[in-house]
């Protein structure tokens, strides 16, 4: 009790002489019972209010940071817009780079396979700009007929004008031509997407807008690299990765008769494994994709439906982490595009009841329209080899079979 007292008195004693203006806070040394305690200090209130020369950094970088989170926490929604809109900036350079290059060349390649007398970049200019309105879908019954008939004035349209801008240019060389103007078309109207998102939430400065162009923007720009590469594949006439499927067909009929079955599409007479097969693929070696959807129901009415399987070969998009040149199957209609071909096969398997099979050779989308690939280049006798087991697994001898290989048969001739 009596050191409680005592203590309750210093402390007492000495907040007096604080208040009272009295620097001196260090409380004198208890000794009890002949030990010596520690010495016990009061804090000076005013110390650390004023800024003296000791905390004066202190003091400075507390006041920026109190700065720093006053204008973060009322600009910092715009500072971030305007960092995104600086990352995206980049992009569109690039983007404008891309296109421009794919346009010099597609003029440049005119001029020397197709010699015009006039200079063509006008009509060069004026053929990036062309748009295919879709079918109204209000009403969705005939649809895919009214689409079809859309897609086939375009193409005829497309072949025309690349037939007026290279009078010298041969059949192959329009068909290639037309690719790299195609191809010219996608990285312009890739390039006026960006722009106009860009540019819209520049204007608005919506972060949402802005949000999901910068999310995006990273596969868009895979796809305009691939359609560059694809520039340089269509203007040499090289075969892509979207030819493997053709590729597949091509060394199945080579050696064999072939005729032509359908708008652009062949087909040839195969003994292959005891059965007859039916091989067909798009007419080559110009860039070309046909409609095998077509030649599929040309060839099942002529055998009134007497066919027991078919097999259908395409690239597939490969997902990341799968290896390019990848072999898989299963079952269904493998035709891309916009989906006429594929309703046209899926409409005549369903009347005549037949199986099909599907055999795909997996890719990304820069494989698809780039120069062959070794990789997917040796998958090709992997697919022949599926397709073997699948034909002597699903069919027995004496059968018919049709073997469709889908894709872009640029530089595979039959």
């Amino acid at each position: 009790m009596f050191l409680l007292s005592f203590s309750s008195y210093i402390y007492h004693k000495e907040f007096i002489a604080i208040t009272r203006g009295n620097t001196q806070n260090l409380l004198p040394t208890i000794i009890l019972n002949g030990l010596r305690t520690e010495t016990f200090m009061i804090p000076d209130v005013a110390q650390g209010l004023v800024p003296t020369q000791d905390n004066l950094i202190g003091w400075i970088l507390q006041i920026a940071w109190l700065a720093f989170f006053v204008v973060f926490m009322f600009y910092g929604q715009r500072i971030q817009i305007y960092v995104m809109l600086r990352e995206i900036e980049g992009s569109l350079r690039r983007l404008r780079y891309i296109r421009e290059e794919g346009r010099k060349d597609a003029i440049a390649t005119i001029k020397e396979l197709g010699k015009p007398k006039e200079d063509p970049t006008t009509r060069v200019d004026q053929f990036l700009e062309y748009i295919a309105i879709p079918p109204m879908d209000m009403d969705p019954s005939g649809i895919v007929w009214k689409l079809e008939h859309i897609l086939d004035v375009r193409d005829i349209r497309f072949e025309d004008d690349v037939k007026l801008m290279a009078p010298e240019a041969d059949e192959t060389q329009v068909k290639n031509l037309e690719n790299t103007l195609e191809a010219a078309l996608a990285l312009n109207y890739i390039y006026k997407v960006v722009r106009h998102f860009y540019m819209l939430g520049k204007k608005t400065l919506s972060l949402y807008v802005i949000y999901q162009l910068q999310m995006v923007l990273p596969l868009v720009m895979r796809e305009a690299e691939a359609f560059a590469s694809a520039l340089k594949a269509f203007t040499f006439g090289q075969p892509i990765g979207d030819g493997a499927g053709a590729l597949v067909a091509a060394k199945l009929m080579q050696g064999h008769e072939k005729r032509k079955i359908a708008k652009d599409v062949v087909v040839a007479t195969v003994p292959f494994e005891g059965r007859k097969a039916y091989v067909l693929k798009a007419e080559g070696p110009g860039g070309n994709v046909g409609k095998p959807g077509e030649a599929i129901k040309q060839i099942l009415e002529e055998n009134e439906g007497k066919i027991t399987n078919i097999v259908v070969i395409d690239a597939a998009q490969k997902l990341e982490g799968e290896k390019p040149g990848d072999v898989a199957e299963g079952v269904g209609v493998a035709i891309g595009g916009p989906g006429v071909e594929q309703f046209k096969v899926e409409e005549s398997i369903l009347k005549y009841k037949i199986p099909i099979n599907a055999v795909v050779i997996k890719e990304d989308i820069g494989d698809a329209v780039s120069p062959l690939r070794k990789e997917i280049f040796e998958a090709v006798n992997a697919a022949i080899d599926r397709i073997k087991r699948l034909v002597l697994e699903r069919t027995k001898e004496g059968d018919n079979i049709i073997i469709a290989g889908i894709g872009n048969t640029i530089g595979i001739g039959q």
